[in-house]
């Protein structure tokens, strides 16, 4: 299928699960919170967003660093600024990166580094998220016990690595896992690297649930006062439902699972709801200095001003 024919399967996918979810809920209670919404608390929200930027953008380049080629902070900031903003706006997720790694080529000349460096920065978010979404619905999150814990999972998870073990033993796959790998040790799991990473990611990480935290603190929602935790253990999922490829950034999927989340925690699904979309709406006003940099701070092809002497 051409691209364009995907773009528009995401799209309207996307408009297909927030009506259903928009069908399910009460929407009137959902504009009524969201009518009401505390400024303040809206504007410590959007302060907090250039904080995920920059650490995100210096992670970004500590990895680089750590790959054997620079990174100017600056240039990282504004690359990173523009990636959020085309990821908000074009469907996958991950247009944004992708056009991040191979402007970092074009300066470097070195495209394995330049791809890797996003994927390694990109992976060390998502593993901290993981991780901490794990410990937080384990210890907050009341989830109800499966029939036979894990069983059925087991099927699944034998087909999935059936197919990696297949596909890395295609020559070429190989060839490039061999480089991925010796990468993802020096620039992520090197034990002088790894807390680094971690920690950066943490705070990113971090700042999404703050963001979260005040946010639902400006609507009204009393979890935030008498169970901040278990407001951030519901939050990990929306997280990590927005990485899910089938969207535009998250739209649809996010709101889907705040709807079948929340009652778990014996909370209206409006609420969830509610808070789902009012992130969204912030993480696209947050990202919108990236425009300002489309049309700016170019270089020429074949630059390697940023490249690590040899």
């Amino acid at each position: 299928m051409k691209t364009g024919g995907r773009a528009l399967l995401r799209w309207l996918a996307t408009l297909a699960l927030l009506g259903a979810v928009l069908w399910l809920v009460d929407v009137g209670a959902i504009l009524a919170q969201l009518s009401s919404v505390d400024l303040p608390w809206l504007l410590l929200a959007l302060a907090v967003t250039p904080l995920q930027v920059v650490v995100s953008a210096w992670r970004w380049r500590y990895t680089v660093a750590q790959l054997g080629e620079q990174l100017p902070l600056g240039h990282a900031i504004r690359e990173y600024y523009l990636g959020t903003l085309v990821n908000q706006l074009v469907p996958g997720g991950v247009v944004g990166d992708a056009g991040r790694a191979l402007r970092h080529r074009r300066n470097t000349g070195q495209t394995a580094t330049a791809i890797h460096g996003v994927m390694i920065e990109r992976f060390s978010g998502q593993l901290v998220l993981l991780l901490l979404a794990v410990l937080l619905i384990m210890l907050w999150l009341p989830l109800p016990p499966p029939p036979m814990p894990g069983l059925f999972l087991i099927p699944g998870v034998l087909v999935a690595a059936l197919l990696v073990w297949s596909l890395l033993q295609a020559p070429p796959v190989r060839a490039w896992w061999r480089r991925f790998r010796n990468d993802l040790c020096r620039a992520l799991l090197a034990p002088a690297v790894l807390p680094v990473q971690l920690g950066s990611s943490l705070v990113v990480i971090g700042s999404y649930l703050l963001v979260f935290w005040c946010l639902a603190m400006g609507i009204g929602l009393e979890i935030a006062r008498t169970g901040p935790w278990l407001l951030m253990a519901l939050c990990t999922v929306l997280l990590m439902a927005m990485v899910v490829p089938l969207t535009i950034s998250g739209w649809g999927v996010r709101e889907g699972a705040a709807a079948l989340i929340w009652p778990l925690a014996g909370l209206d699904p409006e609420q969830g709801v509610a808070l789902a979309v009012s992130y969204g709406l912030l993480v696209l006003l947050s990202a919108l200095p990236g425009a300002l940099f489309l049309f700016s701070g170019r270089k020429n092809p074949g630059q390697t001003a940023y490249r690590c002497p040899d």
